[in-house]
C-alpha cells in the first residue's frame, strides 16, 4: 500500500468506534452452573445447559447482572431498571445452541462516557453508546490437526459484557488510551481481569473515514478480535491509510469485517458485513425481563471501590503529588493498593510515592514479582521513610542497606534494623567534626584548590567522609559543615 502524503491525509477524518468485549470473571457461567474457570481440559467445564440440548432452561448469573450494574456506574452509564434478553441468531461451528444469548432492545446500561488523557496533555470524553450482557461461543482450533477443526466448548457460556462506543474516537492514540482506561476500570472494579492475550478481553474496531467538515460517516469496516492495545492501534492507521488510498482512486468502501494480520499489519476481507436483521434478534422466551430496582443500584455504588479518577484527584490535591506521580500510581489498582497502605502510616506522601515508583519498582521489575508478591509490608516501608524523614539514616544508607534487608519478608521493622547493623547516624559532633578532619587531612591538594576557587571538589571530600563514616551522617548537615571548616582555613 502507498505511503500517504500529508496533503491526502490530512484532507480527512477518522472515525473510530469500539466494541469491547470482556469476560467476567464470575465462578459459574452466564446461564447454567457450569464452571466458567479458565486453563481445564477440553471439554470439562460443559453440561447439557450449555451445550444447547432440546428441553433445557436458562438461568440468570446474579452476578453477571451486578458486575454489569458496577461498569456502568463506573462509566457513567444510565442503568436500565427493566432490561431483557434476546436470541441473536448465527451459525459457528462452536456455537452449541445455534444462537447468542445477547441483549438487543433494552440493555442494561446506556450511555455514559469515558475520560481519557491524551498525549499533548489534554483530556477527552468519549461517549459509551451501551453495555450489554451476553454469553460467549467456544472455541475453535485448525492448527492441531491435519484433517480436522478441533472445538472446545469450556468456554461457550461464559459470561461477558459488551461496551460499545460511539464513533468518538478521531485518532489511533485516542483509541488506545480508551482501550487502556476501560481495561483499567475492570481491574479496579475486579470484574475482569483484562487480560488480552488469554482473550479474557478482545476488541473489535469499526473504523470509517470522512473529509473534514462533512456531517455523514462513511461506509465502515470492523477490525475483528484483536488482541493487544498495539494490535488496535496498528489496524485503525493500517484501516486509515487503504480507505483513504481507495477513495482517493475513486474506488468506493465495502461494508465487510475484516481480519488483522499481527505480523504484516495489514488487514483482509473476512466476510460480508451482516447487517442487525441478518441475525434475527427476537425476544428471549425461557429468560423473564430483568427487573432492578433504586435500592440495588445504590447497594452497588456503595459497594464500589475508590476508582482511578477518585485517586487520582485526591493525589494531586489532598496529597500535593505531581500529575506524573499520580497517573503512575493509579495506574495499577494493587500499585494503588500498596500507597494507600503505606500512607496509612506516614504523612510524608511524596517520600512515600518516590519510595514506591523507585526502589520498590525497581526490585518488581527485575525480579519479574508483581507487588502483591512482596514480603515487604506497606507498615514496614512507612517506617523507613519516617527513620529518613527524621534525619536517623541517610538515602544511600536506606536504599542500599536497610531496604534490601526488609525484602527478606522477617518482621524486624526498619528501626531494628538499622540498629542491629549499627546504621543510625550520630547525634556526636566530635565524631563528625573528626571525619570532617581526617577527609581534609587526606587531600591537603584540594584544600588549596578549593581556596583558590575550585567548588568542585567538596564532592570529593564528600565522598570520603561518607567512606570513613560508612554512611552514617546526614548529608546536609555534613556539607555545611565541611564548608563551614575549609572557609576557615
Amino acid at each position: 500500500m502507498a505511503v500517504l502524503t500529508g496533503g491526502v491525509s490530512d484532507k480527512y477524518e477518522l472515525v473510530v468506534g469500539l466494541e469491547i468485549h470482556a469476560q467476567l470473571s464470575t465462578l459459574s457461567k452466564a446461564f447454567s452452573s457450569d464452571s466458567a474457570a479458565f486453563g481445564a481440559g477440553p471439554n470439562e467445564h460443559v453440561s447439557p445447559v450449555s451445550l444447547g440440548h432440546p428441553g433445557t432452561l436458562p438461568r440468570i448469573n446474579k452476578k453477571m447482572v451486578e458486575y454489569a450494574v458496577k461498569m456502568g456506574l463506573a462509566c457513567n452509564c444510565s442503568i436500565n431498571l427493566t432490561n431483557t434478553f434476546a436470541r441473536k441468531n448465527y451459525f459457528y461451528a462452536d456455537l452449541p445452541k445455534g444462537f447468542q444469548t445477547t441483549q438487543d432492545q433494552r440493555p442494561i446500561c446506556i450511555g455514559g462516557h469515558v475520560t481519557v488523557k491524551l498525549a499533548n496533555h489534554t483530556t477527552k470524553d468519549i461517549a459509551i453508546h451501551h453495555i450489554h450482557m451476553e454469553d460467549d461461543a467456544g472455541k475453535s482450533s485448525h492448527d492441531q490437526h491435519d484433517e480436522y477443526s478441533l472445538i472446545d466448548l469450556n468456554r461457550a457460556g461464559v459470561p461477558l459484557i459488551e461496551i460499545v462506543s460511539q464513533p468518538d474516537l478521531r485518532s489511533a492514540e485516542e483509541a488506545g488510551q480508551f482501550l487502556t482506561e476501560v481495561r483499567r476500570l475492570l481491574r479496579y472494579l475486579e470484574i475482569c481481569d483484562g487480560n488480552m492475550e488469554e482473550g479474557s478481553m478482545r476488541c473489535d474496531a469499526n473504523i470509517s473515514v470522512r473529509l473534514h467538515g462533512a456531517a455523514e460517516y462513511g461506509n465502515r469496516c470492523e477490525v475483528k478480535n484483536l488482541n493487544s492495545i498495539r494490535n488496535v492501534q496498528r489496524a485503525i492507521e493500517h484501516e486509515f491509510a487503504r480507505q483513504v488510498e481507495v477513495i482517493e482512486a475513486g474506488g468506493h468502501i465495502d461494508q465487510n469485517t475484516l481480519n488483522f494480520n499481527a505480523d504484516t499489519g495489514e488487514t483482509s476481507v473476512l466476510r460480508s458485513k451482516e447487517m442487525a436483521n441478518d441475525y434475527r434478534y427476537f425476544p428471549e422466551p425461557d429468560l423473564l425481563p430483568v427487573q432492578l430496582t433504586d435500592t440495588y443500584l445504590e447497594d452497588i455504588r456503595k459497594q464500589m471501590p475508590a476508582l482511578p479518577k477518585e485517586l487520582f484527584a485526591k493525589y494531586t490535591t489532598e496529597f500535593g503529588l505531581s500529575d506524573y506521580d499520580a497517573g503512575v500510581i493509579t495506574a495499577d489498582k494493587q500499585f494503588a493498593a500498596y500507597f494507600e497502605e503505606i500512607v496509612k502510616h506516614t504523612s510524608h506522601y511524596k517520600s512515600a510515592a518516590n519510595w514506591l515508583m523507585g526502589a520498590v519498582s525497581s526490585y518488581i521489575n527485575d525480579h519479574s514479582v508483581h507487588i502483591t508478591d512482596l514480603a515487604l509490608k506497606p507498615a514496614t516501608l512507612a517506617g523507613l521513610i519516617k527513620l529518613v524523614d527524621d534525619g536517623k539514616v541517610n538515602n544511600s544508607v536506606a536504599s542500599h542497606k536497610i531496604f534490601p534487608e526488609m525484602l527478606k519478608g522477617n518482621d524486624k521493622t526498619a528501626d531494628q534494623i538499622a540498629k542491629e547493623l549499627n546504621l543510625l547516624i550520630s547525634d556526636d559532633s566530635s565524631q563528625l567534626d573528626e571525619f570532617i578532619h581526617a577527609a581534609l587531612a587526606k587531600f591537603p591538594d584540594k584544600v588549596i584548590e578549593y581556596q583558590k576557587g575550585k567548588k568542585g571538589v567538596l564532592g570529593l571530600f564528600m565522598g570520603e567522609i561518607m567512606k570513613i563514616s560508612k554512611g552514617k551522617i546526614d548529608p546536609k548537615k555534613t556539607n555545611q559543615l565541611l564548608i563551614k571548616e575549609l572557609e576557615s582555613k
